[in-house]
């Protein structure tokens, strides 16, 4: 699961890509967890500041910071 945001941004050498994709072909739990990642930046990717309430903007930045 670490190397899914690397794997995403094409950050990976190529040795690791290939060793994180051979490990994609035996884990189904990494597939799904792949594809997860995958539809959320899709769907934040279409979402526009304008669109979010300050409410729920100040929340997910707020949830955002505590990550770090």
């Amino acid at each position: 699961m670490e190397l899914v945001t690397e794997y995403l941004d094409d950050a990976l050498t190529e040795r690791e890509r290939a060793g994180f994709e051979a490990h994609l072909a035996d884990c189904r739990d990494c597939v799904v967890y792949l594809d997860q990642m995958r539809r959320t930046i899709a769907a934040l990717g279409a979402l526009r500041r304008e669109r979010a309430s300050p409410v729920a903007r100040e929340a997910l930045l707020a949830a955002f910071r505590s990550w770090v």
